[in-house]
Protein backbone atom coordinates (compact mmCIF):
# COMPACT_ATOMS: atom_id res chain seq x y z
CA UNK A 1 0.00 0.00 0.00
CA UNK A 2 1.52 3.21 -0.83
CA UNK A 3 1.75 6.32 1.55
CA UNK A 4 -1.32 8.40 2.07
CA UNK A 5 0.75 11.65 1.66
CA UNK A 6 2.18 10.55 -1.90
CA UNK A 7 -0.64 8.28 -3.54
CA UNK A 8 -2.89 11.04 -4.93
CA UNK A 9 0.16 12.94 -5.98
CA UNK A 10 0.51 13.72 -9.75
CA UNK A 11 4.18 13.04 -9.52
CA UNK A 12 3.96 9.65 -7.41
CA UNK A 13 0.93 8.56 -10.05
CA UNK A 14 3.50 9.72 -13.45
CA UNK A 15 6.55 7.59 -11.86
CA UNK A 16 4.38 4.63 -10.91
CA UNK A 17 2.52 4.61 -14.48
CA UNK A 18 6.35 5.09 -16.02
CA UNK A 19 7.31 2.52 -14.15
CA UNK A 20 4.83 0.44 -15.33
CA UNK A 21 5.10 1.57 -18.42
CA UNK A 22 9.18 0.89 -19.10
CA UNK A 23 8.64 -2.39 -17.34
CA UNK A 24 6.23 -3.74 -20.24
CA UNK A 25 8.47 -2.13 -22.83
CA UNK A 26 11.70 -3.34 -21.77
CA UNK A 27 9.96 -6.90 -21.62
CA UNK A 28 8.38 -6.43 -25.09
CA UNK A 29 12.04 -5.62 -26.32
CA UNK A 30 13.81 -8.14 -25.12
CA UNK A 31 11.42 -10.71 -26.60
CA UNK A 32 11.93 -9.44 -29.47
CA UNK A 33 16.15 -9.42 -29.42
CA UNK A 34 16.28 -5.71 -29.16
CA UNK A 35 16.74 -3.08 -26.93
CA UNK A 36 15.05 0.58 -26.66
CA UNK A 37 18.71 2.23 -27.51
CA UNK A 38 18.57 0.47 -30.82
CA UNK A 39 15.18 1.46 -31.18
CA UNK A 40 15.44 5.40 -30.84
CA UNK A 41 19.10 4.97 -32.11
CA UNK A 42 17.52 3.56 -35.50
CA UNK A 43 13.97 5.87 -35.48
CA UNK A 44 16.38 8.57 -35.08
CA UNK A 45 18.58 8.35 -38.37
CA UNK A 46 15.16 6.94 -40.26
CA UNK A 47 13.91 10.57 -39.04
CA UNK A 48 16.73 12.52 -39.69
CA UNK A 49 18.80 10.98 -42.42
CA UNK A 50 22.66 10.24 -41.53
CA UNK A 51 23.71 11.55 -38.32
CA UNK A 52 27.67 11.67 -36.67
CA UNK A 53 27.33 9.70 -33.30
CA UNK A 54 27.58 13.07 -31.13
CA UNK A 55 24.37 14.54 -33.00
CA UNK A 56 22.50 10.94 -32.54
CA UNK A 57 22.94 11.66 -28.29
CA UNK A 58 21.58 14.75 -28.05
CA UNK A 59 18.57 13.82 -30.61
CA UNK A 60 17.76 11.34 -28.72
CA UNK A 61 19.09 11.96 -25.24
CA UNK A 62 21.47 8.99 -25.14
CA UNK A 63 24.94 9.09 -22.94
CA UNK A 64 27.51 9.12 -25.86
CA UNK A 65 28.94 6.43 -24.27
CA UNK A 66 25.76 4.30 -24.32
CA UNK A 67 25.29 5.82 -28.41
CA UNK A 68 28.65 3.62 -28.99
CA UNK A 69 28.15 0.70 -27.37
CA UNK A 70 24.76 0.29 -29.02
CA UNK A 71 26.36 1.37 -31.90
CA UNK A 72 28.89 -1.32 -32.15
CA UNK A 73 26.01 -3.60 -31.35
CA UNK A 74 23.43 -2.38 -34.18
CA UNK A 75 26.62 -2.46 -36.67
CA UNK A 76 27.44 -5.82 -35.68
CA UNK A 77 24.13 -7.12 -36.85
CA UNK A 78 24.39 -5.29 -40.03
CA UNK A 79 22.06 -2.95 -38.97
CA UNK A 80 24.12 0.50 -39.08
CA UNK A 81 27.11 1.96 -41.02
CA UNK A 82 29.79 4.24 -39.81
CA UNK A 83 31.30 5.89 -42.76
CA UNK A 84 33.99 8.95 -42.27
CA UNK A 85 32.54 12.35 -42.05
CA UNK A 86 33.52 14.04 -45.81
CA UNK A 87 33.72 17.17 -44.29
CA UNK A 88 35.22 16.35 -41.13
CA UNK A 89 37.28 13.08 -41.39
CA UNK A 90 38.02 12.78 -37.19
CA UNK A 91 34.20 11.87 -36.72
CA UNK A 92 31.72 8.95 -38.39
CA UNK A 93 28.20 9.70 -39.60
CA UNK A 94 25.85 6.84 -39.00
CA UNK A 95 23.86 5.22 -42.05
CA UNK A 96 20.85 3.17 -41.48
CA UNK A 97 20.96 0.49 -43.74
CA UNK A 98 18.44 -1.42 -45.65
CA UNK A 99 17.92 -4.34 -42.34
CA UNK A 100 18.42 -1.75 -40.23
CA UNK A 101 15.22 -0.46 -41.46
CA UNK A 102 13.50 -3.58 -41.77
CA UNK A 103 14.65 -4.00 -37.88
CA UNK A 104 12.61 -0.77 -37.49
CA UNK A 105 9.87 -1.45 -39.06
CA UNK A 106 9.59 -5.15 -37.08
CA UNK A 107 10.11 -3.49 -33.83
CA UNK A 108 7.37 -0.72 -34.50
CA UNK A 109 5.01 -3.66 -34.56
CA UNK A 110 6.15 -4.38 -31.18
CA UNK A 111 6.17 -0.90 -29.76
CA UNK A 112 2.45 -0.50 -31.19
CA UNK A 113 1.48 -3.44 -28.88
CA UNK A 114 3.45 -1.87 -26.50
CA UNK A 115 0.99 0.92 -26.34
CA UNK A 116 -1.67 -0.81 -25.91
CA UNK A 117 -1.19 -3.42 -23.32
CA UNK A 118 0.40 -0.22 -21.18
CA UNK A 119 -3.13 1.67 -21.83
CA UNK A 120 -5.56 -1.43 -21.96
CA UNK A 121 -7.71 0.01 -19.01
CA UNK A 122 -8.64 2.97 -21.13
CA UNK A 123 -11.06 3.51 -23.18
CA UNK A 124 -11.09 4.82 -26.42
CA UNK A 125 -11.47 8.37 -25.66
CA UNK A 126 -9.74 7.92 -22.00
CA UNK A 127 -6.82 6.88 -24.56
CA UNK A 128 -6.48 10.56 -26.30
CA UNK A 129 -7.09 12.30 -22.91
CA UNK A 130 -4.44 10.80 -21.55
CA UNK A 131 -2.18 11.23 -24.57
CA UNK A 132 -2.99 15.21 -24.84
CA UNK A 133 -2.69 15.64 -21.02
CA UNK A 134 0.64 13.82 -20.92
CA UNK A 135 1.68 16.04 -24.25
CA UNK A 136 0.95 19.19 -22.82
CA UNK A 137 2.39 17.88 -19.30
CA UNK A 138 5.67 17.44 -21.80
CA UNK A 139 5.16 20.42 -23.30
CA UNK A 140 4.27 19.10 -26.92
CA UNK A 141 1.13 20.36 -26.84
CA UNK A 142 -1.27 19.75 -30.22
CA UNK A 143 1.06 16.64 -30.88
CA UNK A 144 -0.38 13.38 -31.65
CA UNK A 145 1.03 10.34 -31.17
CA UNK A 146 0.95 7.76 -34.06
CA UNK A 147 -2.15 5.26 -33.55
CA UNK A 148 -4.05 7.86 -30.92
CA UNK A 149 -7.21 9.50 -32.34
CA UNK A 150 -8.29 12.99 -31.01
CA UNK A 151 -11.92 12.71 -30.23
Amino acid sequence: MPLRRVAGQPTWLLSQANHRAQTILQAAFAGAGARTYHYRLMAALEQYGDLSQAELSRRTGIDRKDVVHALNELESGGLVVRDPDLADRRRNVIRLTAAGNAELIRLDRVLADVQDEVVAPLSAAERSRLAELLGKLAGVEGHTPPGVTRT
